[in-house]
């Protein structure tokens, strides 16, 4: 399966998904989040994949971000409907998906890309590895769960000090606290994916279904919409137009 912004190889029981936006470090538009929604929900249905890798082409960027050119001239309406179609579309999706997503983090993964890793039930970082949640410099929160999930993962002090920071971390930083699961070389990470979803690929699909369901049941999914609702609030902002401005302009920005 191939289509613009990604591709899909299928070798036995697993599925590898890459995003393929290079030029762009994979960044997320409109249109990659939509050809993911339906790789997913294909793969989801398709009996003889029973786990999927997520990861994004070349060995710069799993993902950069969300393509920032696509929102920086929304309101507050459109805003808060960008991250529910988001959350609804790709990574609610796939965080409650019934067949396991493991992302295998080559390179950049901020922003959009950092929520979209943190939507699949295990994470594996190569070394070279960075990770991060830039949005206040933009005048934004994250939008697509990221205020959820990073405090979910790493606790709720750890989350708030990457977010209002909107500092860099690396991939061994992120093992310490519990952000992957897994560092590997650059050269083995496709290697090591593979091996642990073999291991999984191994047991009921029935089982692994319903252990995910279980799972994501115990975490209180209001959080979400109060992410929903205060990110689209960004969008009227004078932070976020100056934000948005400076980074198209590659300087930084001067907030009030």
């Amino acid at each position: 399966m191939k289509t613009e912004n990604i591709y899909v190889e299928i070798q036995e029981a697993i599925a590898t998904v890459f995003i393929n936006r290079p030029k762009s470090l994979n960044a997320l538009n409109a249109a990659t989040i939509n050809e993911l929604h339906t790789a997913f929900q294909e793969l989801d249905s398709n009996r003889e994949v029973r786990v999927i890798l997520l990861t994004g082409s070349g060995d710069k960027a799993f993902v950069a971000g969300a393509d920032i050119k696509e929102f920086s001239s929304f309101d507050s309406e459109k805003g808060k409907e960008l991250a529910a179609l988001g959350q609804e579309k790709l990574f609610d999706f796939v965080e409650n998906l019934s067949t396991p997503v493991i992302a295998l983090v080559n390179g950049f993964a901020l922003g959009g890309g950092l929520e979209l890793a943190m939507s699949a039930h295990i994470r594996i970082a190569s070394e070279s590895a960075k990770m991060g949640l830039p949005e206040v410099t933009l005048g934004l929160i994250p939008g697509y769960g990221g205020t959820q999930r990073l405090a979910q993962l790493v606790g709720k002090g750890r989350a708030l000090e990457m977010i209002l920071s909107a500092q860099m971390i690396s991939a061994e930083r992120a093992f310490e606290i519990g952000l992957v699961n897994h560092v590997v070389s650059s050269e083995e990470l496709v290697n090591f994916g593979s091996k642990l979803a073999s291991k999984i690929a191994r047991n009921s699909s029935t089982a692994i279904s319903n252990a995910i369901q279980a799972v994501n049941a115990g975490f209180n999914k209001d959080g979400f919409q109060a992410e929903i609702h205060a990110f689209g609030s960004c969008f009227d902002t004078p932070d976020f137009k100056e934000g948005t401005q400076a980074f198209m302009e590659k300087r930084k920005p001067k907030f009030t």
